[in-house]
């Protein structure tokens, strides 16, 4: 497959707090997820000593004994966290080469309800490394402020109320954060770091290594690579956004490929998500955006389901099989592609 010679829009959030240039701001946003539903963000003021240290806490996780990663593995946890050793994800059916922790808001367990309900719990914390906890919970808020502004500039964009958004996201968003680490292709293995998809939530805020290529966005067809900007996030929308402005924004195709032996690439994907039972607005655009929306994605081995909860298990089942499979095998029936 040929690979896209083009580049990601950039854009600076400093931008947004111009009143000479906040206007133009909302319309390149739109128009850079409604094009690619991708895009780099830059001047988003997130300090540069915090952005080291996520990077530098997910090498010293990474770099633990392994019986210590172990001891927070995902099938240890009902709520789809912890720790996934190398090969344990799926996409489309397919192996990913990538370990990771996942870490979500550290909640009571939800009462018996719907099945998605299992999304909600506490996170499993390596007690070798007491100070990842404290750097991913600074991270979390700091990107969540970073996320609440861009959806108020994307409402805004969209000829909405800034605050169209808020009420879905309630007492309890159902954020998540990834600490990913994709280690070098090995001789006769698999070049999939992470397969081909789209992600499931509202937002996703990407930070990548300096300097460590892998992401790839679909663009035309074809593969556009996407290698980080010296102190960007990159930024993507997922399936609930193309849910809420009937497909007017597209939840983009992307993957990751691993990294060339004997190297790796870290990096730290946030995840911005309403509560669990929000069923996400159907927004009724001004006609002129409203004429170029085309509905939203029909496939029927991934529909976008309008209740977040339910979105998000579709996923995380498809995803982590040995976790359904530990603790709830009545969703197995359920497991397909991603």
């Amino acid at each position: 497959m040929t690979t896209s010679t083009e580049s990601l829009p950039v854009l600076s959030l400093a931008r947004a707090s111009d009143p000479a240039t906040a206007a133009q701001f909302r319309t390149d946003l739109r128009q850079a997820t409604h094009d690619y539903g991708f895009f780099y963000l830059v001047d988003h003021g997130i300090p540069t000593a915090l952005m080291d240290d996520i990077v530098a806490v997910s090498r010293e996780l990474f770099a633990l004994p392994e019986r210590d990663k172990l001891s927070i593995e995902n099938t240890r946890s009902p709520h789809f966290r912890g720790y996934t050793r190398v090969g344990g994800e799926l996409t489309q059916g397919q192996v990913d080469w990538r370990e990771q922790i996942d870490i979500g808001p550290e909640l009571p367990v939800l009462p018996e309800g719907p099945d998605y309900g299992v999304l909600q719990g506490p996170n499993l914390w390596p007690a070798a490394l007491p100070r990842l906890r404290t750097v991913v919970e600074e991270w979390n808020a700091t990107l969540t402020g970073v996320a609440t502004r861009l959806l108020a500039e994307w409402a805004e964009s969209l000829g909405q109320a800034r605050d169209v958004f808020d009420a879905t996201f309630g007492e309890h968003p159902a954020t998540l954060t990834k600490l990913i680490r994709y280690p070098g292709r090995v001789e006769g293995g698999t070049e999939q770091g992470v397969g081909w998809h789209n992600d499931f939530g509202v937002l996703t805020l990407l930070l990548v290594e300096p300097g460590k290529r892998g992401l790839q966005v679909e663009r035309h067809g074809r593969p556009l690579d996407a290698p980080p900007v010296e102190g960007a996030l990159i930024v993507n929308i997922g399936e609930m956004l193309e849910w809420a402005t009937d497909g007017y924004l597209k939840a983009t195709h992307h993957r990751v490929l691993d990294p060339e032996p004997g190297t790796d690439r870290v990096s730290v994907p946030y995840f911005h998500n309403p509560a669990l039972d929000a069923v996400f607005p159907k927004l009724t655009l001004p006609a002129e955006l409203a004429a170029q929306a085309p509905g939203i994605t029909l496939d029927p081995d991934n529909p976008i389901l309008g209740v977040y909860g339910e979105n998000a298990l579709k996923s995380r089942v498809r995803a982590h099989p040995n976790v359904v499979e530990a603790h709830h095998p009545h969703l197995l029936a359920g497991v397909r592609g991603r």
